[in-house]
């Protein structure tokens, strides 16, 4: 998504919460970190909520539309294709995403420069780097 993973997040599969467990949570959640996606979505028309920053209250619902074999010599996980920029980190959810939205549109609005100087001199919704994704993902320890 581009966001630090600085908020709690959770994956809801089947009636099932699986996040990485802490002595605060209110209910069970399965420890993620155990499982791969084959095992928790494994086949074409999978659909699971993925929840992040519970106080903001992103909710992604995501479905599994292809199962591709691997390629060799290619590294995974890879972001194939994508659409839109990712929300900035503490936007306020989607409310407040919308909001941002509105207030950089329109030079007049009163939020308009801290906004903008908030994100970093520009922000395009529509863009979408690929390249930077996958640089990212290659960042990432994943369990074999």
């Amino acid at each position: 998504m581009g966001w630090t993973d600085s908020h709690l997040h959770q994956f809801s599969i089947d009636g099932e919460h699986y996040g990485i467990p802490s002595i605060e949570d209110w209910a069970p959640v399965i420890d993620e970190r155990e499982f791969k996606l084959e095992q928790i979505a494994p086949s074409i028309k999978c659909k699971f909520i993925y929840e992040y920053d519970f106080g903001d209250g992103w909710r992604h619902l995501l479905l599994v539309e292809k199962i591709l074999s691997p390629t060799l010599g290619e590294k995974y996980p890879q972001c194939i294709k994508g659409k839109r920029a990712c929300p900035p980190e503490d936007v306020g959810g989607i409310w407040g995403y919308e909001n941002f939205l509105d207030a950089l549109r329109d030079e007049s609005h009163e939020e308009h420069d801290s906004y903008l100087e908030w994100v970093g001199g520009k922000f395009d919704s529509e863009a979408i780097d690929l390249a930077l994704i996958n640089q990212e993902l290659q960042q990432i320890e994943w369990k074999p």
